[in-house]
């Protein structure tokens, strides 16, 4: 997993990425620092083609800002540079897999 520390680390990834997964989360958040190995481990494997980025808020506020973040954790996913999911607080990695591989599916027929 990737930590970003600016906005223009961030939009050199989306523009040089496919797709894309953030957790925006923080060091004093305990689900975020439950879930962000569980989707390391998970997704890594099961999606190799997407890139997952950590974006700790404490640090980068303005970054969190931007995207509209105001509690955690949030999951955000990006295909082609726009926003497909999000996930905010209370949400199941099950799920937020299931909608992913949706995604990927349907893009997967298009080509």
């Amino acid at each position: 997993m990737i930590s970003i520390h600016n906005q223009a680390q961030l939009d050199t990834l989306k523009r040089e990425k496919d797709a894309i997964l953030i957790l925006f989360g923080g060091e004093n958040c305990g689900v975020c620092q439950t879930i962000k190995p569980q989707i390391n481990a998970n997704f890594s494997d099961k999606f190799p083609a997407l890139t997952l980025v950590y974006i700790d808020c404490q640090h980068a506020q303005e970054i969190c800002a931007q995207h509209g973040v105001f509690s955690l954790p949030v999951v955000q996913v990006f295909f082609m540079e726009q926003k497909f999911i999000e996930e905010v607080r209370g949400f199941s990695l099950l799920a937020l897999e299931q909608k992913i591989e949706q995604v990927f599916t349907k893009m997967n027929r298009q080509e």
